[in-house]
């Protein structure tokens, strides 16, 4: 049985961020952006999990991460459709994860223009992660780290800060149970994505 805590108990700190003031990296073929919102562990030469967002430009090919099981959302655009060789073709919609093994040698093909998406990635040979949209309360299961980005209306993070908008989010380590707070919509018509990533055994 999974085990939550309630949104008043301690845990493990929430970090929050804002898209807009994360460092940029462009991609070395000229086709993008990144913006690193967490690589856990934290300063390590690898990752466990990683989550970005990524601009993409124009169309052109990604880079393969073999090992790695990747969630891909668009969160504007009219959607990305990626190819492989090997028969892989699969169009991802705007807030709709897509999930695919990251050492496929990928072509992206952009729909309607340049587009943003959220990038989770999570070393291992098999899904360890679940990428949600949601529009109600988000309590963390005990264990599990995570990431919430808000799409559009107000959220509040259980740490107690300001509210959430657009572009921004919290993120949250596993190791030592579950985090301090629920994460919750202030109004209805608020929407966010939860990626909810499970102990990498």
């Amino acid at each position: 049985m999974i085990r939550t805590r309630t949104a008043h108990s301690p845990g493990v700190p929430m970090h929050r961020f804002d898209v807009e003031t994360l460092t940029v990296g462009r991609w070395r073929n000229g086709g993008g952006a990144t913006r690193e919102i967490v690589s856990w562990p934290v300063g390590a030469e690898g990752f466990q999990w990683r989550a970005s967002v990524a601009d993409i430009d124009r169309d052109g090919p990604f880079s393969a991460f073999p090992g790695v099981v990747r969630t891909f959302t668009p969160l504007t655009g009219d959607g990305v459709r990626l190819t492989a060789p090997g028969g892989f073709d699969r169009t991802a919609r705007t807030e709709e994860p897509l999930e695919f093994p990251g050492g496929l040698e990928l072509v992206a093909e952009l729909l309607g223009g340049p587009c943003r998406v959220l990038n989770l990635m999570v070393r291992g040979d098999r899904p360890a992660a679940r990428v949600e949209r949601v529009t109600g309360r988000v309590v963390p299961p005990e264990g599990h780290a995570g990431v919430l980005h808000v799409l559009r209306g107000r959220w509040r993070a259980g740490d107690g800060g300001a509210p959430l908008e657009a572009g921004q989010g919290v993120w949250w380590a596993g190791d030592d149970g579950a985090p301090g707070g629920a994460v919750e919509p202030l109004a209805p018509g608020a929407a966010a994505l939860w990626a909810d990533v499970a102990p990498v055994e």
